[in-house]
């Protein structure tokens, strides 16, 4: 029986290709397979976008095989688990011919990353690695120039606000907003008129080209925004 390929998930970081980890780059220009999703046919990967470049250097680039199954934006649980599903049964065939598989990811594969449902399915089944990457939240602190926490800061990271806030608002010292392009006017107001002292700013398309540092909540919130709110009560 030939040998099983291994599924590597790899983080790409938010954003600049040169953020892309030295490891990272050295799978990236060998591996025979990429898997890069995208959330519609009509719509690039981001993640394939920042990786371009390094696969446009091998040589036998054209020969590249990438892969790239749509994940729409959704969040009905049982079609999700479809798509994992049939993600995984996907990347199996490639890995049953022996070939290793290049999941990329944006940031880092192991926060808020589709490939931790696909490396679930998958794990007591082929060999895998995962390489960290730069995530969005410390590469907005690093275009800010200032730390998201220090000495005994609680750092909270949220992807979608329900009815915790108020004890979020309350027992954390920073917070991360990851997909803050889904923020309300309502979530907005009642950060704004929390009465700890704070400081909230917002980047979108952190180091990318059109990478804009925004004081308070942005109102453009385009795809990759990402806002942090730090309070400071001494």
């Amino acid at each position: 029986m030939a040998k099983k390929g291994k599924l590597i998930g790899i983080g790409v970081g938010p954003g600049d290709t040169e953020l892309v980890t030295l490891k990272a780059a050295k799978v990236l220009k060998s591996v025979p397979v990429v898997f890069s999703p995208k959330s519609s046919k009509e719509k690039e990967s981001i993640a394939l976008s920042i990786v371009r470049p390094i696969l446009e250097e091998r040589k036998d680039y054209k020969r590249l095989m990438i892969v790239e199954p749509i994940f729409p934006m959704i969040e009905n649980k049982k079609e999700l688990e479809k798509i994992w599903t049939s993600a995984s049964e996907l990347i199996s065939q490639y890995l049953n011919t022996g070939r290793d598989v290049a999941f990329i990811t944006l940031g880092d594969p192991s926060i808020f990353s589709t490939y931790s449902y696909v490396q679930k399915k998958l794990i007591d089944k082929y060999e895998i690695e995962t390489i960290p990457g730069i995530t969005s939240f410390t590469a907005c602190a690093a275009a800010k120039n200032k730390a998201l926490v220090e000495q005994n800061d609680i750092l909270t990271i949220v992807p979608k606000i329900d009815d915790r806030l108020n004890e979020i608002l309350d027992y954390s010292d920073s917070i991360v907003l990851m997909k803050a392009s889904r923020n309300t006017s309502r979530l907005e107001s009642t950060i704004e008129d929390k009465k700890r002292p704070k400081e909230i700013y917002s980047v979108q398309n952190c180091t990318r080209e059109n990478e804009k540092i925004i004081e308070g909540f942005s109102n453009e919130k385009p795809y990759l925004t990402t806002t942090i709110i730090q309070f400071s009560d001494d």
